[in-house]
């Protein structure tokens, strides 16, 4: 699995292209991320690196946590986050090592991972999109509700993952192959096209696109026979 790394979604902003095509894109402060601890198959079964985002007080920081800071040598992080890395790519990485917003570049695509925001509880149509019951009728006090959710003799239950009011919003939310337009080295800044998952200053785990790699690799090997 290709690395990435952790980053906080500033906002959203536009940018203007040589072509005078107006772009709508997120902008993420990438970094930098500090490899606090490094894994290899001798010894844990799997290639990974944990990174820490964003310096803490030590005041706040639990003493297991302390101790594991300070055998890195690093200063407390916020965040800690642990990505698989491919056997070819561990020996790059050291502990210690700062990880900066270069290791992105104009015109890659990448992956996005975040946290969706919060709505709270709700309904049947503003939930799952449901269209709602007929407006005319006999229809009285039912416009919004769902509708039947189970039989009557058989099976007598109801199954599970019915579609139903409930909580809606804070999910994992992966969105593919966005096109990162801009790299800004000095702020530590990714410009990405198009809307990310979550709220402004939540954190996101940002990894090169996995379907794009493994097609480039299919294509290559195609051209190859």
């Amino acid at each position: 699995m290709p690395m990435g790394l952790i980053g906080k979604k500033i906002g959203m902003t536009q940018v203007l292209r040589d072509s005078g095509e107006v772009v709508p894109v997120t902008v993420i402060q990438v970094g930098p991320c500090t490899v606090v601890q490094k894994k290899v198959k001798g010894t844990d079964h799997y290639n990974a690196v944990q990174l820490g985002f964003l310096d803490k007080k030590e005041a706040r920081t639990n003493k297991p946590l302390q101790g594991h800071f300070k055998r890195a040598g690093v200063t407390p992080k916020k965040f800690l986050k642990e990505i698989r890395v491919d056997d070819s790519e561990i020996d790059n990485y050291e502990v210690g090592q700062e990880i900066k917003a270069d290791f992105f570049s104009a015109g890659d695509y990448i992956d996005v991972v975040g946290t969706s925001k919060g709505r709270g509880f709700a309904g049947v149509i503003k939930r799952h999109g449901f269209r709602g019951a007929p407006g005319s009728h006999g229809t009285h006090d039912y416009s919004r509700h769902g509708g039947s959710i189970g039989s009557n003799t058989y099976p007598g239950r109801v199954f599970k993952n019915m579609k139903m009011p409930g909580h809606m919003g804070v999910d994992r939310i992966t969105v593919q192959n966005l096109k990162v337009e801009d790299v800004r080295l000095e702020q530590n800044l990714v410009l990405v096209k198009g809307a990310i998952p979550g709220a402004n200053n939540q954190m996101v785990i940002i990894k090169m696109a996995i379907k794009k790699a493994m097609k480039n690799a299919a294509n290559k090997a195609a051209n190859k026979v």
